[in-house]
């Protein structure tokens, strides 16, 4: 079984080198029971549309023996017409051939058309499924799982999938009742060369059993390298600047070069095992047909058999075989398709987010104060970014929160938006504990600008209202307009339908950090969070951004985390984090007075200030 990213089915090391055997014999039950487990999730989509599939199957059933129908047809035009010399009963079973092929061919035509609608409403249904399950699932996901691989679960493994729903399941049904009427006929023509032809199916039984296990393994080791691929193409195509900028094309190259020649070598090994098996099976077939020929040709010197039953024998060799080969290829689509919906199913059973508990509380309105109270947090372990911390900020305060990089100023507001749980400690939204309160109640309180602004492929107008979708065009206009960032939005060409590239590229991070200005506004939020929103701006954008925000943060609960200390200077109180804990709380002019770490903070921003304090003294 694979062992991709998503999942957690490993074995135990320690026991298997104790109880080798009894551990291969638990891992072959695991395995059965974990395909037992994918095939009864894969039938979960197909039973929507159970109608569509017993039609299918009922077509397959009702039309499987018209293609065995037709050398026993033959049999009987050479031996009971033309041997005889009856023109007009040759033409009477010329008709039933050619009947025999024309519902054969319609049969054939249903079957797919009806096969590819049930595949295609399945896939679709695992897409939305996988969208809708990313979506919930908590940020600790996104940090330890790479986008490219995601991407190929939700592209290149849904789609081996589709080929399977769409042409494998019902395929091998008629497959192998075809193959039940081809020895029923045969049985009743002759059941001495039916025994002849039966001889070979044991080697061809065990090549098939062989072949779909070495396929299976192989095909796993495709999924993975190709996720592998997927993922460094993906980081590389986002970061190609950086790459340039440090003169790391022919290094990225080679690393590219050793993860493409393991995908490479991946595909080599399940080539090897079909140029072993296809010719194995040929020359089986080739073998039976040989072996039927020269008995035959005994059986006709004795005046013992006609040669309407030689050439029906003939055909139903290879009619025999041909569903043989098409099992095999089946084979590759199945376990192309078991291992790629492995991966799926593991993804899908990934652990959402925060549960939510039945009887969540909803908050309509923020009335009076958010309260964080000895809370600890760490990202991997007890590796703690957040050490024992409490503070209150009440209705209509504005906090900023300052401190060095990486003091875990940004970590709070990832606890206060529930993206992240705490392990320790509580925090209280109008005395209500966090974790009580439904996560959509707590998102549309809180509202954040972020440093980093991402835009989605769109207008200029659809990013706007992303977080209000219902929101007027004259609304639109008017918050973009108090913001000041209808100045370069009129200036580019469509307006407000100016159609954004990926991530927005050919837009300043200015630009952009005004569209999240507007967002945010049209969002509306009672707590509004700003976090760093102004470092990525110019002197003159920034003044347009200080005017947006006093008008943001009326009549609002504001949280500033910035490092700029000219930024929070007016802010009611600041909060001083320094590796994770909180070391200093104050308005900007008693944490100067305090000469602790803040004073500090501000000398190094502002060291002319040191001159005129060493003046003064």
């Amino acid at each position: 079984m694979s062992q991709g990213a998503l999942g957690s089915m490993s074995n135990n090391p320690t026991k298997k080198s104790f109880r080798p055997q009894q551990d291969d014999t638990l891992q072959k039950g695991k395995k059965r029971s974990i395909d037992r487990y994918i095939v009864s999730r894969l039938l979960c989509y197909i039973k929507p549309y159970s109608t569509l599939v017993a039609t299918a199957i009922a077509i397959t059933i009702a039309g499987s023996f018209l293609g065995p129908l037709r050398p026993w047809l033959t049999k009987i035009a050479i031996d009971d017409y033309i041997a005889r010399g009856n023109l007009k009963g040759l033409g009477v079973i010329s008709i039933f051939l050619a009947a025999a092929i024309l519902l054969d061919g319609i049969k054939q035509y249903i079957t797919t058309w009806m096969t590819q609608i049930i595949g295609q409403k399945a896939v679709f249904d695992i897409r939305m499924d996988i969208f809708r399950h990313l979506q919930k699932l908590p940020a600790r996901f996104f940090d330890r799982n790479p986008i490219g691989r995601l991407i190929t679960r939700t592209t290149g493994d849904v789609e081996s999938l589709n080929e399977m729903l769409s042409s494998g399941i019902i395929t091998i049904l008629g497959d192998l009742l075809q193959l039940f009427f081809i020895v029923v006929l045969m049985a009743w023509i002759d059941w001495q060369l039916t025994l002849i032809v039966l001889s070979i199916l044991p080697l061809m039984i065990w090549a098939t059993i062989v072949f779909k296990n070495s396929v299976r393994i192989a095909f796993q080791d495709v999924l993975t390298h190709q996720a592998r691929l997927n993922t460094f193409f993906q980081e590389h195509i986002t970061g190609m600047s950086i790459v340039q900028l440090f003169n790391r094309e022919e290094r990225e190259a080679r690393k590219y070069a050793a993860i493409n020649a393991d995908h490479r070598d991946a595909n080599i090994r399940t080539v090897f095992s079909f140029s072993i098996y296809y010719p194995l099976i040929e020359t089986l077939s080739s073998v039976a047909a040989g072996l039927v020929i020269w008995y035959s040709g005994v059986r006709l010197l004795k005046a013992d058999l006609t040669i309407g039953v030689v050439i029906s024998f003939v055909q139903y060799i290879w009619l025999f075989f041909r569903p043989l080969q098409h099992l095999s290829d089946r084979f590759n689509v199945i376990q192309n398709a078991i291992a790629s919906s492995d991966r799926i199913i593991r993804l899908l059973d990934e652990k959402e987010g925060i549960e939510e508990p039945s009887g969540k509380v909803q908050i309509e309105s923020f009335r009076k104060n958010i309260e964080f109270r000895n809370v600890w947090f760490a990202y991997e372990s007890e590796n703690w970014v957040l050490k024992d911390i409490s503070f209150k900020i009440n209705r209509g305060e504005k906090i900023a929160i300052v401190g060095a990089t990486g003091s875990g100023k940004t970590t709070l507001i990832n606890i206060l938006s529930r993206l992240y749980p705490f392990e320790k400690g509580s925090v209280t939204i109008d005395g209500i504990d966090l974790q009580e309160i439904a996560e959509h109640s707590v998102r549309k309180l809180v509202g954040v600008v972020m440093q980093d602004v991402f835009l989605f492929s769109g207008t200029i107008g659809e990013n706007l209202a992303f977080g209000n979708p219902d929101v007027s065009d004259e609304e639109l206009r008017e918050a973009a307009k108090i913001v000041g960032a209808d100045r370069f939005i009129d200036q580019l060409p469509g307006g407000y339908q100016y159609r954004v590239l990926e991530n927005g590229t050919g837009l300043s991070s200015g630009q952009k950090q005004l569209i999240a200005f507007v967002r945010a506004l049209l969002y509306n939020p009672e707590i509004l969070v700003l976090d760093e929103a102004t470092s990525s701006v110019d002197t003159e954008t920034e003044g347009l951004i200080d005017a947006a925000t006093a008008r943001l943060m009326s009549e609002r609960t504001s949280i500033i985390i910035a490092h700029r200390l000219s930024t929070v200077q007016k802010a009611d109180r600041i909060i001083v984090l320094h590796k994770g804990v909180i070391r200093e709380s104050g308005n900007h002019q008693e944490l100067l007075a305090k000469r602790g770490l803040y004073y500090k903070l501000y000398l190094l921003q502002h060291p002319e200030q040191t001159l005129v304090s060493e003046a003064g003294g």
